[in-house]
């Protein structure tokens, strides 16, 4: 608890650097390139084209779901997952990638990973803008169930911002670490139900299962606002196989957090 308090206390200290520090990280994501940060939402839209011509065109197995064009179903799940996708990743480097912050200044090892988690959080909403846009020019207008999208969004950025912390720490330790989390990103893509119904699997175990899968989770949350008009509290088994994964990552968190970052400056 006292060190849950101590980065809460650290973030409330800085909270009006985190805004702009979000948005330095989302510049310097991108800049040199002359299309700028654009390129955060061209990319998403070209990976979304590319699944539905190879389903769609090539394999031809893309029918309409709950009276949704296949189309529309993926990139309702395929929304949540870039976010996720970035912080996976880059929220295991973002230490070290800040590294200089720590070393060459006194800054709080605790705020990095959340500025960084929060400048993945802008380029979410810009893809959420246009998705919302999308499903209104195929004629499905934004319906009281998107009241859930907050719920979501919060959900998803509380979790992987633990996450970058937990991981951050782990990684600003050891490159081989980073290297696992690189390796296993398209793994977990595969594994997690973005691409397809997990409510198809026949095994009633493995189904229970991807209910503490968190990507699984949100991902299906995003799929029943927008296409099987489910609110949040009806599936009880989905929030509480994430509560328990996040209390446990948490746990995590704040563990690595206690042990390490005094050793962190002189590692890196």
């Amino acid at each position: 608890m006292e060190t849950l308090k101590l980065i809460i206390e650290e973030h409330i200290s800085f909270k009006s650097q985190l805004i702009k520090l979000a948005k330095s990280d989302l510049l310097k994501t991108y800049r040199g390139a002359a299309l700028g940060w654009w390129w955060a939402v061209i990319k998403p839209m070209m990976t979304v084209f590319v699944f539905w011509f190879a389903f769609t065109v090539g394999l031809r197995s893309g029918k309409p779901i709950n009276g949704y064009p296949y189309f529309l179903w993926l990139i309702s799940g395929f929304l949540p997952w870039f976010y996720m996708s970035d912080m996976i990743t880059q929220g295991a480097g973002s230490i070290r990638k800040y590294s200089y912050l720590v070393t060459k200044m006194k800054f709080p090892i605790s705020i990095i990973p959340t500025y960084v988690s929060l400048s993945k959080l802008f380029v979410h909403w810009v893809l959420l803008a246009v998705t919302v846009t999308i499903f209104a020019i195929f004629g499905f207008k934004p319906d009281i169930y998107y009241l859930q999208i907050p719920i979501y969004m919060l959900m998803m950025f509380v979790f992987f911002t633990v996450w970058g912390l937990f991981s951050g720490m782990l990684s600003s330790l050891s490159k081989d670490f980073m290297n696992l989390v690189r390796s296993t990103t398209h793994a977990i893509f595969w594994l997690s139900g973005v691409i397809y119904d997990i409510e198809r699997i026949k095994n009633p175990t493995i189904r229970f299962l991807y209910n503490f899968n968190p990507i699984t989770v949100i991902a299906r949350g995003y799929r029943n606002i927008f296409i099987y008009k489910q609110w949040f509290f009806e599936d009880r088994t989905a929030l509480m196989g994430f509560s328990v994964t996040l209390l446990v990552l948490l746990f995590l968190a704040l563990w690595s957090f206690k042990s390490l970052r005094k050793d962190i400056p002189d590692v890196l």
